[in-house]
């Protein structure tokens, strides 16, 4: 007849095998994946007949902080892909001083026409959360007024002035990329309750008013709720994207579905090409699964860090 001792062997060798798994997987993900940086490439065709092919680079979440050099080296190397375009979702700072690292990262830029909306973290610094909690549904926004603040007036004016890109928080503009006129509209971090879809519609159509038929309208979000999506699909986008989800930035391997997204789309939606449908209308939809994560949650696991490299060409 077995003994205690003898049942309990087996039980104590798995449970140690278990623990040596979760040991190496937080020593992968912590030391090595947070830092393989990657480019998520995309072709779409959704440009006018005959037109010549447009090249978005779409950067997300990269919640810098100034001494994370090797991040702001891979991003600033991004220009290399000679991007016509750049659209930037918000979660840019991580850190008070996270402007010194941004300039580094995206200086190379300069010039490249782009458009740009806010997430919580481009006004204030992260703060330490337990991450079980993302399982019970979206994350609590912490008050403002108990948060440290970020200086977002000099971000903008880095983002806007030195870049040359525009914001397009609750707002919309057009520009001009690759011999394309480019209408985009956009709305301010959607987590904090602070998008105002209401005041779209008009901006939109005084933009369209504005000048010949733009050749691509984009729909620009931090995060991808899908009241905004649903908007932004009324609205007539033709590309819709946003950032927010960091992928899940830990998910099970080979698994199509994030864990958490911290927001209420779709769990397969949280990361890459997808397309959402509302109003009788199909959009394509792209969510990138960001360039960095919070201080305090330094790891990515079956999630690399990434940019999008989105090639439209013309429909056939």
């Amino acid at each position: 007849m077995p003994t205690a001792r003898d049942v309990s062997r087996p039980a104590l060798i798995a449970l140690s095998a278990v623990g040596a798994v979760g040991a190496a997987a937080a020593a992968w993900g912590i030391g090595v994946e947070r830092h393989l940086f990657t480019v998520r490439w995309h072709e779409l065709a959704v440009l006018p007949a005959g037109a010549r092919p447009l090249r978005i680079l779409h950067v997300s979440d990269a919640h810098m902080a100034p001494w994370q050099r090797r991040k702001q080296r891979w991003i600033a190397g991004l220009a290399e892909l000679e991007p016509d375009l750049v659209i930037n979702t918000g979660d840019n700072l991580g850190h008070v001083e996270g402007l010194r690292g941004l300039r580094a990262a995206f200086d190379p830029l300069r010039g490249v026409p782009g458009f740009f909306v806010h997430g919580s973290n481009d006004h204030v610094a992260p703060s330490p959360r337990n991450p079980f909690k993302y399982f019970a549904g979206p994350s609590k926004a912490k008050s403002l007024q108990t948060a440290e603040p970020l200086d977002t007036q000099a971000l903008d004016g880095y983002l806007t002035d030195d870049l040359g890109w525009h914001d397009l928080n609750n707002a919309a503009a057009s520009a001009d990329a690759a011999g394309h006129r480019i209408a985009a509209f956009g709305v301010s971090d959607a987590h904090r309750d602070w998008d105002r879809l209401d005041l779209l519609p008009d901006l939109v159509s005084g933009v369209r008013g504005r000048g010949p038929a733009p050749d691509l309208t984009l729909g620009v979000t931090h995060a991808p709720y899908r009241r905004v999506l649903d908007g932004f699909t009324s609205l007539g986008a033709d590309l819709i994207l946003g950032g927010h989800t960091h992928g899940g930035q830990v998910r099970i391997p080979g698994s199509p579905a994030a864990l958490v997204a911290n927001c209420d789309i779709p769990l397969r939606q949280a990361r890459g090409l997808s397309t959402w449908r509302h109003d009788g209308r199909v959009v394509p939809l792209n969510v990138s699964a960001g360039l960095g994560h919070s201080i305090y949650a330094p790891v990515r696991f079956a999630c690399r860090p990434e940019a999008s490299m989105i090639v439209l060409t013309p429909r056939p």
